[in-house]
């Protein structure tokens, strides 16, 4: 199993900036990326930013421009700094991990419990 840890949520402004933690624990030798999900008011679950075990990274288009991930040398924590934060951007964000179970199956998907992140004028 993956277990993950947000933090770093909160409260901000329009125009604001924000920097998410995930910490994995477990089972990550096999881990291939890791990436933050969001589901905001009205909305379905979305991925916001992703970041392969390579370094290949991946951005929405809402995401693209104001948000960078990154993460560790030890590919055991994953970021995301957020800037020039919008109202839009409210919601409750997810850690996600990815891992390849076998050649067969499709990635197995792990979750961190959510933190929420509130955009106000």
């Amino acid at each position: 199993q993956v277990h993950l840890v947000e933090s770093g949520g909160g409260m901000v402004q329009v125009g604001g900036s924000l920097r998410l933690s995930c910490v994995a624990s477990g089972s990550i030798e096999a881990v291939n990326a890791m990436a933050w999900y969001r589901q905001t008011p009205g909305n379905q679950r979305e991925m916001v930013a992703r970041i392969s075990r390579g370094g290949t990274k991946r951005y929405s288009d809402s995401a693209k421009g104001r948000f960078t991930v990154s993460d560790n040398d030890a590919k055991n924590m994953v970021f995301l700094q957020m800037d020039n934060l919008k109202i839009a951007d409210t919601g409750v964000y997810y850690c996600n991990a990815e891992r390849l179970e076998s050649h067969i199956l499709p990635p197995r998907h792990f979750w961190g419990q959510g933190i929420q992140v509130t955009v106000s004028s």
